[in-house]
């Protein structure tokens, strides 16, 4: 089920090459690059974790994001991940962001510039070199998943490099990663800068607070799993608070919002009702709507300070 137009998937499993708990100024890498996707409205972003899962699932459980677990026990590749990450998210939107969790200094104003593009992958370039991440069409992602591409990320996007467009942009974070931390740390008052946002803690609430971020995701993952307990492990969920949330958040709107199927060989299954489908549909375009407005309503007032200070 579409929710949004563009998902994100954040490849960490790599034991030699990530470092998703690595951190950079005040927050790890994971969490920054989480929080600049979420910004152009990026749902759902799904990361994909290894040996460091549950370090991963504690630091993020918080954020809205789903979960899954590489187990391989040899070294996963980058396109093992993002082959796996793929899988999940095949369907579910019009196109995927994906980066590896080592290149965490992108801004998201070159994630803007991307998502304007209508090729089937998108690539930033900077100073004539290709960075990341990169952006591709639900429309390759069966091929993407037939083939192994001798499990290399640049043959399979050197594959469809006619249906490829790179965008320019100013942006050297599109370059950088977790081998140069020096780098990293000399670009970190930009990329902050171009972080900054207002963080809009949207909820629904009559005497308290009954629909957020949280059981939005919640219900994402029900319609997409049809089942509770799975829907929790994916988002770092204990099961007893989703059934209190769900029972809160039906009690509230005074309708049922998921349908319980009880028996069967395989057990029963939770769907959304087609009220519930709306409710999540409509409070996606309704945070999207605000987090625009609000952006943009905090840039010009923003904007007039610098400029203000600068005329002094």
């Amino acid at each position: 089920m579409h929710v949004s137009n563009t998902s994100g998937l954040i490849a960490a499993a790599s034991v030699k090459h990530s470092k998703p708990m690595l951190q950079i100024g005040d927050i790890t890498i994971l969490k920054r690059i989480v929080i600049t996707m979420q910004q152009v409205g990026i749902f759902p972003i799904v990361i994909i974790a290894g040996v460091d899962y549950y370090e991963v699932h504690y630091d993020m459980f918080r954020y809205g994001v789903i979960f899954l677990k590489m187990d391989n026990p040899d070294e996963p590749s980058m396109l093992q991940s993002v082959k796996l990450g793929l899988s999940y998210l095949k369907g579910k939107s019009e196109r995927v962001m994906i980066t590896p969790v080592n290149v965490p200094m992108f801004s998201p104003n070159t994630l803007v510039q991307m998502m304007q593009q209508k090729a089937g992958i998108v690539k930033p370039v900077y100073n004539g070199k290709g960075g990341h991440p990169i952006l591709i069409s639900q429309d390759l992602i069966p091929e993407i998943l037939e083939n192994d591409w001798n499990d290399e990320m640049r043959e399979m996007t050197r594959h469809f490099s006619d249906n490829t467009a790179a965008v320019d942009v100013s942006d050297p974070g599109i370059l950088m990663n977790i081998h140069n931390e020096q780098e990293l740390h000399d670009h970190l008052e930009q990329h902050n800068h171009s972080i900054l946002h207002p963080h809009l803690n949207l909820t629904i609430e009559k005497e308290k607070s009954f629909f957020d971020s949280r059981i939005k995701l919640l219900l994402y993952l029900i319609a997409d799993t049809h089942n509770v307990r799975q829907s929790c492990e994916r988002m770092g969920l204990s099961y007893s608070k989703a059934w209190n949330m769900l029972n809160h958040l039906e009690k509230e709107l005074g309708y049922k919002v998921v349908e319980r199927s009880h028996g069967g060989s395989r057990g029963g299954k939770t769907r959304l009702t087609a009220r519930g489908v709306r409710l999540l549909q409509f409070y996606q375009v309704y945070e999207e709507d605000l987090a625009r407005y609000a952006q943009q309503k905090f840039w010009n007032l923003f904007q007039n300070i610098e400029d203000e200070d600068a005329s002094l």
